[in-house]
């Protein structure tokens, strides 16, 4: 008896390193930097400023986006940031800010969600082309608070996924 009890705990250890092993793998392929694709001519970039153009505006996304955006090309590759000349110039704009009911429950709304697109361009100055692409997100907050309310719990949360949303189609190849 006691032998099986030692072949079954030697089995269930076993198994717990294989699950850590394949765990933490995983999670380093997927946050890994080595799926960041710029071409080799690529050595500089801009990040014009974002402007919004949606129905409603908040008026502290465009800055603190366009500024987070900078911050996280600088930081997360060899790119150098240029105020002129730049062989990538970036252009983006904010073409919807809405605000939607997303959940009901005995006929009330218990959730509701901020939706946002942008619409960004990648100038290629070396290849001479242009590459549009949109990005869009949801935020989602309960109804108990006001849109206001909910903008000012979430600011940071939007700013961070829109960069991130962003930056990946920018550098990863999907």
């Amino acid at each position: 008896m006691i032998e099986k009890n030692r072949i079954f705990l030697a089995v269930i250890a076993a198994v717990c390193l294989i699950a850590a092993a394949t765990t933490s793998s995983c999670r380093n392929i997927r946050y890994s930097l080595k799926d960041v694709s710029i071409p080799d001519s690529i050595r500089t970039f801009k990040v014009n400023y974002i402007e919004n153009k949606a129905t409603y505006i908040n008026p502290q996304i465009s800055p603190q986006l366009t500024d987070q955006l900078r911050q996280k090309i600088v930081q997360q590759t060899k790119l150098k940031q240029s105020n002129n000349d730049a062989d990538w110039e970036i252009n983006a704009t904010i073409t919807e800010y809405s605000f939607s009911t997303s959940g009901i429950s005995n006929q009330q709304s218990v959730t509701n969600r901020i939706n946002i697109t942008v619409q960004v361009e990648v100038n290629d100055m070396k290849r001479g082309e242009v590459v549009p692409y949109s990005v869009s997100r949801n935020f989602d907050f309960p109804s108990t608070q006001s849109l206001q309310q909910a903008e000012v719990a979430l600011l940071n949360n939007i700013i961070q996924g829109l960069a991130d949303d962003i930056f990946n189609r920018l550098f990863s190849q999907w």
